[in-house]
């Protein structure tokens, strides 16, 4: 195995500057004359505004400016936009109400944004910002996903609450197949609603500068480029060449800090008011848990008809889609585009119908977290699959492995759309039975009975689609921009490189996985390669990162931009070595005259070319190339985790005891860093099954808005986690990559919540808590003793 190129598990040279307090994040970041933003947030989640009284704050200590709704208004800033326009099944747009950056005669969740108070400190922006007096008038709110088409109206635009009422798959044939069913399965799933809590809580400074009429946004942006393009365009109406977005070290995201928010579109507004003044915010965690925007938060009712010998006939999906107060940025696609699209996971069910209808609510926006649409997707047909599997009594592994879609079937066409390159399911499958000792689990079920336990055991059997693109595809299904990639790597004089990617690293280890991509094609050493991303000021327009796009778009981009300057160096090369171009090959760092032992190291040519003495004729100097690379079409990871409890029914306490992931992510660059990946997103799947759950009361208020009542997932939850990978290599891009980031997140609720209801003998929701799980389990000892 190579010490640093593809495939080795070199260890992240960005971590130590993170580890040792030397990363440099936005909070870090204090500019000259530099002033400080308290937002109003509304304390009621449906109410008139009659008015607004700043004249106290205004008066207040280092007060410099107090702005409301009315003073954007009056400027023309505009709507903050969702950029997926998703057509309802009547052949109409969804219902896209304005989304102000400061409200304007309306507040609609707690936590939405009345007014800024801008001072001289932060204690002084806070302070005043508690004497900004607010005149509501109270209205009743809509929390209840399951009754919003009939609560109050939040917005004109939007009847009954309604934003779409969408389907996909073919209803007539999945009705046929019904008929002839042997076997139907119900199931009804709540996918509980999750607020993403990064470590870095969100932040930003908007820095205006008189004499070039221009603007500096520093950012938690996942994607810098799209936040630019927004403000631009839609919001604030600003010439792009003007604007410099830069988003430094990021403290996570997990989907969170992908959209424009009110908070820097508030800032980067004030500072031109303010002559100036650069404006900073950063969120208390309080703030966060108010105004990050949430994810998931369906409601499920599935219907799953089978033959007689268990094969899959069709399924049926009716959902219920929460998308909070207020469009945010993809909101509209997750729980339609993102979401029904998977509903054939590795099954070869030949019918499939889903019916979604997004409300809007008196709650916070809700919008992409870590898998976005595939979670949700998964954790239907996976818990489905699992209670037809009891239903018919059938083995679990054994009910899936009847139903896979078989290697001699692809490219497969689902019938939700999408076509799958490639996949070979039944060796994952069987890798992971092998690792968790399937065969001996009734013997450990027998053991923890002694013991007065109950042990269960779970599978999830998942699909992703990753490396979002094609933008052909994106594009006629309503996304607002392409979605490809870019990436430009320059050859110093010396030898060094320095590549510049539209991708975006917050946590996802780019520095590394990227030099070693380059280290790998071009032979430069490791060591001697740098890493730029975060900066529209540098880097070519890109598209961020999200949906696990990095390497299998970002990469690619950066392998194209690779391939440009070999092809270049071949021509240097041969005149250096007066040959013929089409004799020159390329190895390792070396371009060689084929037959003959001349070469020239790439160093030598890197050098040539920006001092060109002796040079090829009609070549331009220098070694620097860029590349853009849209995708064929998605990727497609997979993958089989089981997930072993143990349940103490005296307690309700779920230990899990054992976990097994097995992955087919293609050709994998980092496997520590694919596994990694893996633990993080198991983590965070285990979290929404066991413990985390955003709740709102019926008046609106958050009632889980610290972690003193949102509970975390900490390392004594979880077991060592045992990764395997299978291999199937992606078809269509120049790397045979897939995507790793969010498989655990997609596979992890499933998996575990199999587990404990297979330990129960009963269903019960996410988040299962101890109490939840208690009063099952007493039922259960309840029942066996009568």
């Amino acid at each position: 195995m190579p010490d640093s190129g593809i495939g080795a598990a070199v260890k992240r040279r960005e971590d130590f500057r993170f580890i040792t307090g030397r990363g440099r994040y936005v909070d870090d970041i204090n500019r000259p004359g530099q002033l400080y933003a308290s937002f109003v947030r509304a304390p009621i989640a449906h109410a008139n505004v009659r008015g607004i009284d700043t004249a106290e704050a205004e008066k207040a200590p280092g007060v410099v400016a107090v702005f409301t709704g009315e003073d954007l208004e009056a400027d023309g800033v505009g709507s903050l936009p969702c950029g997926w326009v998703v057509t309802d099944k009547h052949g109409e747009p969804h219902k896209a109400p304005p989304h102000w950056p400061l409200v304007r005669g309306k507040v609609r969740y707690v936590g939405d944004h009345v007014a800024v108070v801008i001072a001289e400190t932060l204690a002084q922006a806070r302070d005043a910002a508690e004497l900004v007096e607010v005149d509501y008038e109270d209205l009743d709110p809509v929390v209840d996903l399951a009754q919003a088409g009939e609560g109050a109206q939040l917005h004109d635009e939007a009847p009954g609450n309604l934003c779409y009422d969408w389907e996909l798959g073919d209803k007539a044939a999945v009705d046929a197949a019904f008929e002839q069913a042997a076997h139907v399965t119900k199931l009804d799933l709540v996918n509980n609603r999750l607020i993403p809590n990064a470590m870095e809580p969100r932040a930003a400074i908007g820095e205006y500068d008189v004499g070039s009429d221009s603007y500096t946004i520093y950012s938690t942006s996942q994607n810098p480029h799209l936040l630019r393009l927004i403000l631009c365009a839609f919001v604030l109406n600003l010439p792009e060449h003007k604007v410099r977005v830069v988003a430094p070290d990021v403290g996570g995201g997990f989907g969170s800090k992908i959209y424009a928010y009110a908070e820097e579109t508030v800032c980067t507004w004030a500072s031109k008011k303010l002559n100036g003044k650069p404006v900073k915010w950063t969120a208390e965690r309080s703030e966060s848990f108010l105004s990050d925007a949430h994810g998931r938060d369906h409601v499920t009712h599935a219907e799953l008809a089978m033959d007689a010998e268990g094969k899959f006939l069709a399924l049926k999906v009716d959902t219920k889609a929460n998308l909070g107060a207020y469009l945010s940025s993809f909101a509209t696609a997750v729980p339609t585009y993102l979401y029904a699209t998977l509903l054939a996971g590795q099954y070869a069910t030949p019918a499939v119908h889903c019916n979604v209808r997004g409300y809007f609510t008196s709650t916070a926006p809700v919008d992409a977290y870590r898998g976005a649409g595939r979670p949700e997707a998964t954790y239907v047909i996976e818990r489905i699959v699992e209670v037809a599997a009891r239903d018919m009594k059938m083995d679990p592994a054994e009910l899936r492995r009847k139903n896979f879609i078989q290697p001699d079937q692809f490219p497969y066409q689902t019938p939700v759309a999408l076509v799958y390159d490639i996949g070979d399911y039944e060796p994952t499958l069987d890798k992971a039975l092998e690792m968790i000792g399937y065969r001996d689990f009734a013997q450990r079920r027998a053991e923890s009975e002694a013991r007065g336990k109950l042990r269960g055991i779970g599978f999830s059997a998942y699909i992703e689609a990753c490396g979002i693109a094609p933008s052909a595809v994106v594009g006629s299904l309503g996304a607002g921009v392409g979605l490809w990639e870019s990436a430009q790597v320059r050859f110093n004089p010396t030898g060094s490189v320095s590549v510049f990617t539209g991708a975006h690293s917050h946590g996802q280890g780019h520095e590394t996985t990227f030099a070693q991509l380059v280290s790998e094609k071009l032979g430069v050493p490791y060591e001697q390669i740098d890493i730029v991303h975060g900066d529209t000021g540098q880097i070519p327009m890109g598209m961020g990162t999200y949906g696990s796009r990095s390497l299998a778009v970002g990469g690619s981009a950066i392998v194209k931009a690779c391939d440009k300057i070999v092809e270049k160096g071949k021509k240097i090369a041969a005149h250096l070595m007066e040959a013929s171009v089409d004799d020159i090959e390329f190895d390792g760092g070396q371009f060689k005259v084929a037959g003959t032992d001349k070469a020239k190291g790439i160093g030598e040519i890197a050098f040539t070319a920006y001092v060109p003495h002796n040079y090829p004729e009609g070549v331009e100097p220098g070694l620097d190339e860029t590349a853009f690379y849209d995708p064929l079409n998605f990727t497609y990871p997979a993958g089989v985790h089981i997930a072993e409890v143990e349940v103490d029914p005296d307690t309700g306490e779920t230990k899990i005891v054992d976990w097994v992931a097995v992955d087919d992510f293609g050709k994998v660059l980092n496997p520590m860093i694919v596994e990694g990946q893996v633990h993080g997103g198991i983590a965070q799947g285990v979290g929404q099954a066991l413990l985390e759950s955003a709740v709102y009361d019926d008046s609106g208020q958050l009632v889980t808005g610290s972690y003193m009542d949102y509970t975390m997932p900490r390392a004594d939850d979880f077991c060592e986690f045992r990764v395997g990978m299978t291999v199937s290599e992606c078809t269509h891009n120049p790397l045979g990559v897939k995507g790793c980031g969010e498989a655990g997140a997609i596979a992890a609720p499933a998996a575990l919540m199999n587990a404990i209801t297979d330990a129960l003998g009963a269903e019960i929701d996410m988040p299962a808590t101890r109490e939840k799980v208690w009063r099952h389990a007493q039922a259960k000892l309840k029942a066996a003793a009568e």
